[in-house]
């Protein structure tokens, strides 16, 4: 790679840790409710959690490995990636106790505190002191690491106090207390004063001597294990073995994979991290000094304290009835005259729900096939699939087990959908399924068959349908419908589709479709007519999608890209991405849905898809993207990219530097979020 070109790449692992402060950023925007901007110190904390342990975790397997794995853009080794991640983390670990200390404080006036145990008084410390010795004391299982007692497993993600011990003859132990635990509670109210709180590991570590009444405290933390969860899958393509049990398995071994990093409350002396260092078997530059609570989950009980000002909350939204679709009349017939777009959490899913569940009664319907990815707990979804089962008809569905930290629930839906007579498929074994497709096939009188199709963008999961923003289509289209049987028959039989002519389907059918588009409009550039575009995913990691990309800017194609996530694309760079621009949107609701859009209005191709632009998905998963053929719906999916290339108040811009700025676009800041919700009350209907 040419150095130049070199300058429009940004390391994936660090383009996402930049997205993660976007995330903390929201955090600390004084426009977002007080009560909110706590739920975003929280996201901030469980994203980078769930980023060390599969980011990380990767590539610190791939640090073990023989053959030396070198990122294919920035050119970086995986050692060169963690020690980078590391840095950049340390880095924002101080930012977000800026941030922290900062609504800590505005918590006050609204009459919580989180306080230390300095900050009491006297008497208070005494009623603490009894309170600690009959509720928590009882509860807790202090041990001291030594020749007969070897160090603990701990468990990932829990809370543990760490003390540095003088044994009465002069040794040095080290001592461990496990501090989570559901017996009693996070916060404890100081009776004394309402709306005044201490965490629980903060008393435990106070009164920890207390626990080691023959040793001399010297140091003492809390600590907190992040384990890797990158678990080996390839076992379970051996065909002999139970698929779904060796999954169960997978599952449990993944709780006892090797530390990727430790967080420490306190400073501990560099002997005794060592020490640490060499029984959790991970290097001392893991460990990652931490001036906030570590685990930041009880937030959510002080948004419960907060529930009676709702001035300290979002607006509450609730999901519309779209205006296309009519509940109180058959689903399957309005979709046969028309086709259907829905978009989610503004619009409700349940014209979607109701067409499963009309379809599992409806004496015209022989077949329902499904891919599910994530399901929620409780669903309606699975609840018409078995009672369709029930009813006689053919049920087929595609429920991928290896949905990262879905597993658990996806098999215990595979047994329940089994249980009621439904044909289970559990993926292929090189490429997870990760399209989100719905097939009803239906006859006549004299058995002439009929599809209604269902693709979307997001999962078949009633509860993320109110948190991310999603598309949905449903549509009586013959041809869509054919591929998308073409699609299942070939899943059916462990294959994937060679080609297509409607639908994109990865892993052979998506990617080189996609560079053919744009190879069109690089040629209508060329030809002096205007080239256009616009693509909005979650992620651009494809080098072969990005250089193409490059290629159409160079000759003169204008390219929007919204990316939410990770971006390893600059826009910008003179002479190579001088007509790309890149936006990122993070606002209350999670970003979502991928629109792939080619040309101006007058010769517009528009599809909704399930892919981003990552090689995971564009070819080594089973994807599923969309035409969008009525032009009502390609306007209207036309006029929503446009207004989020509009949103100047959660919309940020990145630069050549790969750096994301804010941006004052319209008189009044527009938040595209609450602008489409605006319109979905609008246009209810009731």
């Amino acid at each position: 790679m040419n150095k130049e070109k070199k300058d429009c790449y940004t390391n994936r692992e660090l383009s996402w840790l930049s997205f993660n402060e976007r995330v903390l950023d929201e955090a600390a925007n004084a426009r977002v409710p007080l009560a909110e901007r706590l739920t975003f110190a929280s996201i901030y904390q469980t994203n980078l959690d769930e980023f060390y342990m599969v980011r990380v975790g990767t590539l610190m397997t791939q640090m073990n490995s023989k053959e030396k794995i070198i990122e294919n853009k920035t050119g970086m080794s995986s050692e060169e990636q963690v020690c980078a991640i590391l840095k950049r983390t340390k880095e924002l670990e101080a930012k977000k106790t800026e941030i922290y200390n900062r609504l800590m404080e505005e918590l006050e006036p609204q009459g919580i505190h989180i306080i230390n145990f300095n900050k009491l008084s006297s008497e208070e410390g005494k009623e603490l002191e009894k309170y600690f010795d009959n509720q928590i004391a009882p509860f807790l299982s202090p041990m001291i690491i030594g020749k007969h007692h070897p160090f603990p497993f701990l468990n990932n993600k829990q809370l543990y106090a760490v003390v540095l011990l003088k044994t009465p003859k002069g040794k040095s132990r080290i001592g461990i207390v496990p501090c989570s635990n559901m017996v009693f509670k996070r916060l404890i109210e100081i009776p004394t004063r309402p709306g005044t709180y201490m965490l629980s590991e903060e008393l435990i570590l106070h009164f920890v001597s207390k626990l080691y009444v023959n040793n001399t405290i010297r140091e003492k933390a809390i600590m907190r294990v992040t384990r890797n969860a990158d678990i080996d899958e390839t076992e379970i393509y051996d065909e002999d073995l139970d698929y779904r049990g060796v999954m169960e398995h997978l599952i449990k071994q993944r709780n006892r994979l090797a530390p990727v990093r430790v967080e420490l409350s306190r400073k501990i002396n560099d002997k005794a991290k060592m020490e640490l260092s060499n029984y959790l078997e991970i290097g001392t530059d893991h460990f990652i000094n931490v001036e906030t609570p570590l685990d930041m989950s009880f937030v959510f009980q002080i948004q419960n304290r907060l529930s009676v000002k709702p001035e300290l909350f979002y607006e509450k939204r609730q999901p519309r009835n779209s205006a296309a679709i009519d509940l109180k009349s058959s689903i399957i017939s309005q979709v046969e005259r028309k086709d259907v777009l829905l978009s989610y959490p503004f619009e409700s899913m349940k014209p979607f729900i109701r067409l499963l569940e009309e379809a599992a009664v409806d004496d015209r319907v022989v077949s329902i096939k499904m891919t599910l990815y994530r399901v929620a707990e409780r669903s309606k979804i699975i609840d018409a699939l078995v009672d369709a089962a029930e009813n006689g008809k053919e049920v087929v569905v595609l429920i991928e087990l290896r949905a990262r930290f879905d597993e658990g629930n996806n098999i215990e839906v595979s047994k329940r959908l089994e249980d009621a007579g439904c044909q289970i498929l559990y993926g292929l074994n090189n490429y997870k399924v990760h399209s989100k497709l719905c097939l009803i096939t239906r006859t006549d009188a004299v058995r002439n068959f009929s599809y209604i199709t269902q693709i979307g963008t997001g999962n078949y999961n009633e509860k993320t349908a109110t948190l991310y923003t999603d598309l949905s289509l449903m549509t009586a289209n013959q041809a869509i419908g054919a591929e998308a049987a073409r699609v299942f028959a070939a899943l059916q039989k462990g294959e994937t589709l060679k080609e297509t002519t409607d639908l994109l389907v990865a892993p052979r059918c998506l990617q080189n479709k996609v560079i053919d588009l744009f190879d069109e409009q690089i040629q209508f550039a060329k030809e002096h007519k205007k080239g256009y575009i616009g693509i909005k995913i979650n992620s651009l990691t494809d080098k072969v999608l990005i250089e193409k990309i490059i290629e159409a800017s160079q000759a003169g194609v204008k390219i929007d890209l919204i990316v939410r996530g990770i971006c390893c694309l600059r826009p910008k760079v003179p002479g190579l991405t001088d007509n790309v621009r890149v936006i990122s949107i993070v606002g209350r609701f999670l970003e979502h849905s991928r629109i792939y859009i080619f040309g101006p209005v007058s010769r517009q191709k528009i599809y909704i898809a399930s892919a981003d632009f990552m090689t995971r998905n564009t070819l080594r998963r089973v994807e599923v993207a969309t035409p969008i053929y009525n032009r009502r719906l390609k306007r209207r999916l036309w006029d929503m990219f446009k207004t989020m290339l509009q949103d100047d108040e959660k919309g940020r811009e990145q630069d050549a530097e790969g750096i994301y700025h804010s941006r004052t676009i319209n008189e009044e800041p527009l938040d595209s979020q609450e602008y489409f919700y605006e319109q979905a009350y609008a246009n209810q209907r009731n």
